[in-house]
């Protein structure tokens, strides 16, 4: 899985979608984040198609939405979604919370249909805690390839890297610049300055630094390649030290349905 992707929440206007979708691809990101309950899909697929870069490319990944996540409505809304990016399979389909309809002993074995029937390649979760993850597991078989979470400096999230790392999951973080917060920070805008680089582009080098896959949402060039030239920034252990000694636990997303962190 590419180290950064382009995040598409909120990125609802369907022009600047496709326009932001296309642009990033052909700026040279190759993984492309969307879900159900964004209502973009279909903007997304317009902005693949749009772009010079091969589907197969391309990591594309979208989400099922907890009121879709009995078999039944896995396999339709699946299909609806696969329908409106324009894709015959997608590269990573994630269940988006373990809330609404989502029983790992029924939803998890419709992942896999999907999987065997072609229709996506690897299973994944997001917003997941470790007892979620070891539910997970055991309706799978197998570890789930990925789980999706709000991971930045202030939200560092040491419980799941360890669980990642013994347990072979990928972590892909959303909200990697915190909504914005990471940008003020002093620390991050000292290391910032000490490099010459954004404060967006420290947060997402530290991220790629632990071994998360970032994918921040970016609707303008600008933004888009400055969030790209992350790959190039390599902090030192100073930097990391800075960071990690931060010892906040800043959470920018807690809807009610969520688990209890």
């Amino acid at each position: 899985m590419p180290v950064l992707g382009l995040g598409t929440w909120e990125n609802d206007d369907p022009a600047q979608c496709t326009e932001s979708v296309a642009n990033a691809l052909d700026a040279g990101y190759r993984h492309v984040d969307t879900a159900q309950i964004y209502g973009n899909e279909a903007a997304v697929g317009e902005g693949i198609a749009r772009s010079d870069v091969d589907r197969g490319d391309i990591f594309l990944a979208t989400k099922v939405w907890i009121d879709e996540l009995s078999p039944a409505d896995v396999a339709s809304s699946t299909r609806e979604s696969l329908e409106k990016l324009g894709v015959n399979a997608v590269d990573l389909l994630y269940v988006h919370w373990p809330a609404g309809e989502y029983e790992p002993g029924e939803t998890l074995p419709a992942f896999a249909e999907l999987r065997d029937d072609g229709l996506i390649d690897r299973i994944g979760v997001s917003n997941f805690e470790p007892e979620h993850l070891d539910a997970a597991t055991d309706a799978l078989g197998e570890a789930p390839f990925a789980n999706q979470v709000e991971m930045h400096p202030l939200l560092r999230q040491e419980e799941l890297r360890e669980y990642a790392d013994a347990n072979g999951v990928e972590l892909v973080a959303y909200s990697p610049l915190a909504r914005g917060e990471i940008l003020d920070d002093p620390a991050i805008v000292d290391i910032a300055e000490k490099h010459g680089v954004s404060a967006a582009q420290v947060s997402l080098a530290w991220l790629r630094e632990t071994g998360v896959t970032a994918i921040p949402k970016a609707t303008g060039i600008d933004h888009i390649r400055d969030n790209l030239a992350s790959v190039d920034l390599d902090l030192d252990d100073e930097d990391v030290e800075a960071i990690d000694a931060l010892g906040r636990t800043d959470r920018q997303l807690n809807p009610d349905f969520g688990p209890d962190w």
